[in-house]
């Protein structure tokens, strides 16, 4: 009996280390793939691994841009050309930003906007030549002497602007050169003003001493306007907000295609009539019955004394936008947009009667290749969040063909109303069941509380010269933002669902 008892305990005994070996070993294990995970969140620093690094090779770059098709993850590349997928860097498990911190910053420092590292090459950048003929204006008209080299210090900070354009993008997010060249232009005195030819709507532009221009837009309605239900789109007033607005959500979804947009007030006699040396410009101005002044300029809608720019008596709203390299260094090609509107009042255009549009658009060039087709899904994804229904054509830039971004540009028409949503706006994505992963993913986590997108864009917006007058966009735009936001991820869900049932491999 002595015997075994003895056993019995040593059998217990045995029984009991093994198990806390055990433990133990699933507690050692469980911290390595929680570190896996964690590291798997690292972007690559490597340059070979990113597609980005060689421009030359349009296969990387259709392989790697292209990231869901019809409704499915594209699978057909090698594994070191595929963009991140949502196994590598996923919305979920991150941390949330802390509550009193910048859910913007936060927004920023997230992996899924810190993929890639651009290399800003010769090979890549848009030109690299000073552009010594921009010196029009002499020192005795108050212009700064251009003593340029080729040492980026002695550029102003246009100039940079204009050198750092890429084959991918306008500008890197985090380039402190951005904050430089809309401090600018929304300070700097104003040398010249001249009503810019073309376009609808009254625009002018400026020169500053350093020859750098900028394009202004005036305000036209108050912040909490609503375009009349009874306009049609191509009827609707350009809002110098909705410039300045657009190119805040153009970045904060990841894209730099909108060239930076600053809002100034400026004194409509010393800063415009007493500068401009537009004669046609010039005669337009007079002195509204309550001792304003205004002027209306020369356009096609809008410009009469009907339809005034006023000050307020003197100080006005404008945006300016910061202007792209003269056509003759960087020419660009304009290209009219598949899913451009009919302009009548009466007729649809061929895309709003025929939902198997996009099995055309897709056979036609540049669209069958390359990354233009989704490029276009990101712009439809932008003018659905900002209500801009007036986006007939686009531009690129000619040096780059087809393996290049689109620049969003013209953006007055946004922002117009809070209180309807334009659904035909996301045709493109409900014809075509595409969009990048890398969009989706940074949509998805803009859904989440800690990066609202309405937060952030609030947050973004504030920065700007004129917030301290009144908030940029009013509440209801902003909620609008959110809404809107939950109704393109319903559309790319219902969408993927679609292709599923048609017995899709993988859908997100």
């Amino acid at each position: 009996m002595l015997r075994r008892s003895v056993g019995g305990r040593s059998t217990r005994s045995i029984c009991l280390v093994l198990a806390c070996l055990s433990l133990a070993l699933h507690i050692l294990l469980a911290i390595f793939c929680l570190s896996v995970l964690q590291t798997a969140c690292v972007p690559p620093h490597s340059s070979s691994s990113s597609p980005l690094h060689d421009p030359g090779s349009t296969s990387r770059q259709t392989k790697s841009s292209v990231i869901i098709s019809n409704g499915i993850f594209a699978n057909n590349a090698t594994e070191w050309e595929k963009e991140p997928t949502g196994d590598k860097i996923s919305t979920k498990g991150m941390r949330e930003v802390d509550p009193g911190g910048s859910k913007l910053e936060a927004l920023f420092s997230h992996p899924l906007y810190n993929l890639f590292v651009v290399d800003q090459g010769l090979n890549t950048i848009c030109f690299s030549i000073l552009p010594s003929h921009r010196q029009s204006g002499s020192e005795e008209d108050g212009y700064d002497k251009a003593n340029w080299t080729v040492a980026a210090e002695t550029h102003p900070p246009w100039l940079r602007f204009h050198l750092g354009i890429s084959r991918w993008e306008l500008y890197h997010r985090t380039d402190p050169l951005l904050d430089q060249v809309t401090h600018y232009i929304s300070t700097q005195r104003i040398l010249n003003v001249v009503q810019k030819r073309g376009g609808t709507q009254l625009k002018l532009l400026m020169s500053f001493p350093n020859h750098g221009e900028a394009l202004l837009k005036p305000m036209r309605q108050t912040r909490d306007a609503e375009t009349d239900v009874n306009l049609f789109y191509f009827s609707d007033f350009e809002r110098h907000n909705a410039e300045i607005s657009a190119f805040h959500l153009d970045r904060i979804l990841g894209f730099q295609r909108i060239p930076p947009v600053v809002g100034r007030l400026v004194d409509v006699v010393s800063e415009i009539k007493d500068v401009t040396t537009d004669k046609k410009l010039l005669r337009t101005f007079f002195t509204s019955p309550v001792g304003n002044t205004c002027f209306y300029g020369q356009c096609e809608y809008y410009c009469s004394t009907e339809n005034p720019v006023c000050g307020g008596p003197l100080a006005l709203e404008v945006s300016l936008a910061t202007m792209l390299p003269d056509l003759t260094l960087a020419p660009r090609r304009s290209w009219r947009s598949p899913w451009r509107r009919s302009y009548s009042r009466t007729k649809l255009a061929q895309w709003e009667k025929d939902p198997a549009f996009c099995d055309g658009v897709k056979q036609t060039p540049p669209y069958d290749e390359g990354t233009r087709l989704v490029d276009l899904m990101d712009m439809a994804v932008l003018d659905f969040l900002m209500g801009n229904m007036d986006r007939h054509h686009y531009e690129t830039f000619e040096k780059f063909g087809n393996k290049t971004f689109m620049l969003h540009l013209d953006n007055g028409r946004a922002f117009g109303r809070h209180s309807r949503d334009e659904p035909s706006i996301l045709a493109p994505l409900r014809q075509c069941c595409r969009i990048r992963r890398s969009t989706l993913l940074r949509l998805r986590l803009m859904s989440r509380p800690g990066f609202r997108l309405s937060d952030v864009m609030r947050e973004s917006l504030d920065r700007d010269p004129l917030a301290v007058i009144q908030p940029l966009l009013s509440e209801a735009h902003l909620s609008a933002l959110d809404r809107r936001l939950a109704m393109v991820l319903q559309v790319l869900h219902f969408s993927i669902k679609i292709e599923d049932k048609g017995k899709v491999k993988k859908a997100f």
